[in-house]
């Protein structure tokens, strides 16, 4: 079983910055696509970015791209989220997802794809 546990979420004036971390654990060996989701009240769940943790190969909304970076270190099971020049409209909830099933090329946005969640880490950007 694996569990997925969110950091690093807070509140920051619009341009700032943040990182967030999604600490893993129950892994097995084999590869898996683990992505960054947001979402506010109202709205459907949005596929941010996404990485295999074998491959490395990454994925991003047009909305952040060249603003935010998804990395991971497999030596700590941890996932990370880099978010540069932030926007208000990047205020919402942020959830870590992995799945072993996920094709991370084409399904990364899919947010009912994914078996693993995380409980959520908020984001607030201030104008």
């Amino acid at each position: 079983q694996v569990q997925l546990v969110e950091s690093g979420g807070g509140s920051v004036q619009a341009g700032g910055s943040l990182r967030l971390s999604c600490a893993a654990s129950g892994y097995t060996s084999s590869g898996y696509c683990m992505g960054w989701f947001r979402q506010v009240p109202g709205k459907e769940r949005e596929g941010v970015a996404a990485i295999h943790t074998r491959a490395g190969g990454t994925k991003y909304a047009d909305s952040v791209k060249g603003r935010f970076t998804i990395s991971r270190d497999n030596a700590k099971n941890t996932l990370y989220l880099e978010m540069n020049s932030l926007k208000p409209e990047d205020t919402a909830m942020y959830y870590c997802a992995a799945d072993r099933s996920v094709a991370c090329n084409s399904q990364w946005t899919r947010a009912i794809a994914f078996g693993y969640w995380g409980q959520g880490t908020q984001v607030t950007v201030s104008s």
